[in-house]
């Protein structure tokens, strides 16, 4: 039943009325009684009573109280109101401190009354106290909110290995014409409770169906190829999906290609995202990369607690590999390498915590060839190198 304050003022008012009546009305009817009781001589004995006097009270007691209650209903609604707000005034800190401790310590209680905008409200204003500067704390609230609570997933424990290796044109199954290249091999693994049933990989170089595919398709890793000798994104020498699995259990992989991009699709399953429990996920794809890029990007996509990146570069001609991240994290990122007398070339990065998306790590080398020349006659970074995400 919806509160109505009014409806229960007018139910009180009626209340206070009847009883009036009803004493006035009860005190009138036994001033009768004694007054007949009195010129009656066969119930005399009946005189031992005051009826007369409870008339009386009675009767006067019912007029003051519908008088009373006629000229001091107006001042005593103003009375109670002026009393409940400075009760309220009074308890207002206690009560204060006691909401916000009780939401402090109970997230239950905070999601049972809160909706999504109060939360975001809520959240800027406690970083706006924590900054001193609410513009600042607002825009870094709304970065925080788009890339991590609107994420579609979380993955966990993400190990990622990355493999180069030189084109040996002569026994390559696929005859290539272009610029000279590495051969790159990717393999994936992170435990997440997927969000979509199927998994998608696309490869393009139509820049409106890549940002189209990045912004709004969450379900779908894109890479963009920019179009070069060789370079072709809708050929299958120039990337391809090699496995797919989830805990241990292979998928299927289908694949679909048009003029200017290629798709491979991979059934999660329905019943996985329904279950709603953690999966290790592991897939394995390979691509290429120009040799005169200088440059392979890994980008984070989606919030990442651990990260374990490797690159092997045994199989190629580079002489020197350097590594440059954009992480933004507590704890420095660790990277070791191997040692130089071992015949391996590897480097591998750690990060523990959490990393945003956006979050890049790049690895720049230069090759032996290079070495040889003079500084000023080595080339710079290629803009829009090939990245591996």
């Amino acid at each position: 039943m919806k509160y109505n304050p009014d409806s229960l003022d007018r139910i009180q008012q009626l209340k206070v009325t009847i009883v009036a009546v009803l004493a006035l009305g009860v005190g009138v009817g036994l001033l009768t009684i004694a007054r007949a009781l009195a010129e009656n001589p066969d119930w005399l004995w009946l005189t031992f009573w005051p009826l007369g006097e409870l008339g009386g009270i009675l009767f006067g007691a019912g007029l003051l109280g519908i008088v009373w209650d006629y000229f001091d209903g107006k001042d005593r609604e103003f009375r109670d109101t002026e009393r409940l707000r400075r009760v309220l005034a009074e308890a207002a800190p206690e009560l204060r401190d006691a909401v916000v401790e009780g939401f402090a310590v109970n997230v239950d209680d905070l999601k049972r009354v809160a909706t999504p905008e109060l939360l975001d409200s809520v959240a800027s204003n406690a970083l706006a106290l924590r900054l001193a500067d609410s513009e600042f704390a607002r825009e870094i609230y709304a970065d925080l909110r788009d890339n991590a609570i609107r994420a579609p997933e979380r993955w966990h424990d993400v190990d990622v290995r990355i493999r180069l290796s030189s084109i040996d044109e002569r026994n390559t199954s696929v005859p290539r014409a272009g610029l000279p290249a590495f051969a790159v091999t990717v393999t994936w693994e992170y435990t997440v409770v997927p969000s979509h049933s199927v998994k998608k990989f696309t490869c393009t170089s139509d820049r409106e169906e890549f940002h189209d595919l990045v912004s709004n398709v969450p379900s779908t890793s894109t890479w963009f190829m920019t179009p070069r000798p060789g370079f072709v994104a809708s050929d299958q020498s120039s990337f391809e999906l090699l496995e797919f699995s989830v805990d241990g259990e292979p998928r299927r992989i289908r694949r679909s290609a048009k003029k200017s991009s290629q798709v491979y699709s991979v059934n999660i399953g329905d019943d996985v995202v329904r279950d709603g429990k953690p999966v290790r996920i592991r897939h394995v794809y390979r691509t290429i990369t120009s040799k005169s890029g200088h440059m392979l990007a890994v980008a984070i996509v989606q919030p990442t607690r651990g990260l374990t990146l490797s690159l092997d570069y045994t199989d190629t001609d580079i002489a020197t590999m350097r590594v440059s991240d954009l992480v933004s994290s507590a704890r420095r990122p660790r990277v070791s390498r191997l040692p130089e007398v071992t015949p391996g070339k590897l480097v591998t990065i750690d990060v523990d915590g959490w990393l945003l998306p956006q979050a890049e790590v790049s690895f720049v080398w230069s090759l032996a060839s290079e070495s040889q020349m003079p500084v000023e006659a080595q080339p710079t970074l290629a803009a829009g190198s090939d990245r591996a995400a």
